[in-house]
């Protein structure tokens, strides 16, 4: 008895899935040497510790709340007396890292201290790599709550911050040439 054409497409159509199945999972577990833990994980904003001041002097319990907008996450934490602080690394699990598709996370820290509020970090994450904000080494900053907020540039990904922290920022670009007329 002939096969009827639509169980031709159909057991094509199976096949095909159990390649795709197959091949993602030789993919996320035969090609890497890391644990099944970190399949798909990636970073959304580095482990972040420093201190913040104002005029030099400790800023003491202020409240600081980081976002990555790519997933919503937030956490927060307190400074101490010092003007301390610290978040872990936050991380996410998608498929996504093994798409064709650019890595991109937004992230914020905002401080608030003494009824005022302050933003004290606003970039991009572009890699999804834990250090890539400071090319590799720990992020440590240091803040103060009065400085005027720079932009920084470090693995193509920009910075707006009132802190600084040891990464050497991207070379300048250049683009004056695109929007010259020619000669």
């Amino acid at each position: 008895v002939p096969c009827p054409a639509y169980l031709k497409v159909l057991i094509t159509m199976k096949a095909g899935l159990r390649f795709i199945i197959i091949f993602l999972l030789v993919t996320l577990l035969g090609g890497t040497a890391v644990g099944l833990s970190d399949i798909g994980k990636v970073c959304l904003f580095s482990a972040i510790s420093g201190v913040i001041t104002q005029d030099g002097k400790p800023v003491a319990n202020a409240r600081l709340v980081r976002t990555a907008n790519r997933s919503g996450k937030k956490d927060e934490t307190t400074t101490d007396a010092e003007g301390y602080f610290s978040f872990p690394a936050m991380y996410e699990r998608t498929i996504t890292k093994y798409l064709p598709q650019e890595f991109s996370v937004g992230q914020l820290i905002t401080v608030e201290y003494l009824n005022k509020n302050y933003e004290l970090w606003s970039g991009v994450k572009g890699k999804p790599e834990e250090n890539a904000e400071s090319r590799g080494k720990p992020l440590v900053v240091q803040c103060d709550l009065n400085n005027e907020k720079k932009l920084k540039e470090v693995n193509s990904s920009p910075i707006i911050s009132k802190c600084t922290w040891e990464a050497e920022p991207d070379p300048v670009k250049k683009y004056k040439h695109y929007f010259e007329p020619d000669s």
